[in-house]
């Protein structure tokens, strides 16, 4: 059967919920700062329940985030908290990679946000090359729109480590981008930058295998890491929101969730994973599910 690569599920989402602590527009971030040891567990945990690679909490340590709150200073200092909190696990587990989280600029399924490409590319070049020393693979996640994946993409260029480029989708139409572009309209970018691999991440597990068929012709490695909200609600969609302002689905349980994945698979999927609010119950019933269905996690 066939060789699968398992992610982690929700990182910053777990963390929270694992501080006890009130949600924030620093989301994860300012766990980090206050409880290292949290991001250190959940990581761990991940790589317990059967994940091969812990993604690294580094999703929304940007300057422009930090800067809202005083903490622009900070950037590169937390980016070596995250660095540091993925290897321990590792170290401590005894196996796996480490995926460098590349999140968006300026907040999550907003494509109406519109950085310039030059600010976008050495914004992800800064955050890239100060995370490569400790990545095995750059993950450059929850992209809304083709302009935001270029300028990603673009500060990508260098690296020297596989980059893999996931794409948020409508939660009703998965043949389109949040920005209500074509997901076909991806192979352009494939063409520009070869990517090592493409995924849809950060969308509702309904939406994917849309996407899926369209990413599939374009000839590179492909998965999918969905969430468990149920919606992206207007409220998050406001200037700093807190994750709080999302809902969890209740019905996705670690079952439901994996019988999408195990779909994703049948796809030609060989890369899978968790998003917001699919923890470490999931990813072992997916771990579970992958190994009894014969393929080989890698």
């Amino acid at each position: 059967m066939t060789d699968i690569t398992l992610l982690d599920g929700s990182i910053g989402q777990e963390i929270v919920k694992r501080s006890g602590s009130r949600a924030t527009p620093l989301w994860s971030t300012s766990v980090m700062m206050e409880q290292p040891e949290v991001v250190r567990a959940v990581h761990l945990d991940y790589f317990k329940s059967g994940a091969t690679i812990a993604t690294m909490n580094s999703y929304a340590v940007w300057p422009d985030r930090l800067d809202r709150v005083g903490l622009a200073s900070e950037h590169l200092r937390l980016l070596d908290i995250a660095a540091a909190e993925a290897v321990a696990a590792r170290t401590a587990f005894g196996s796996g990679r480490i995926a460098a989280s590349l999140g968006p600029l300026g907040a999550s399924y907003r494509p109406d946000i519109k950085i310039p490409l030059k600010d976008a590319a050495k914004a992800y070049r800064i955050n890239m090359e100060r995370l490569a020393p400790h990545a095995d693979l750059f993950l450059i996640e929850t992209v809304s729109s083709l302009h935001a994946a270029r300028g990603a993409l673009m500060g990508c260029a260098t690296a020297d480590k596989p980059v893999w480029l996931a794409v948020t989708v409508d939660d009703d139409d998965g043949t389109r981008l949040r920005s209500k572009e074509s997901v076909s309209d991806l192979a352009q970018l494939v063409a520009d930058f070869a990517p090592a691999a493409l995924l849809v991440n950060c969308s509702r597990p309904e939406a994917v295998s849309a996407a899926l068929d369209l990413i599939a012709p374009m000839g590179l490695p492909f998965g999918a890491y969905a969430n468990g909200f149920t919606g992206i609600s207007e409220d998050f969609l406001k200037s700093a929101p807190t994750v709080d302002a999302l809902e969890q689905r209740q019905d996705l349980g670690p079952e439901d969730y994996a019988a999408f994945a195990m779909s994703w698979v049948a796809q030609g999927a060989t890369i899978v994973g968790g998003c917001c609010e699919v923890g470490p119950a999931h990813i072992t019933e997916l771990a579970r599910h992958l190994k009894a269905g014969g393929h080989t996690i890698l």
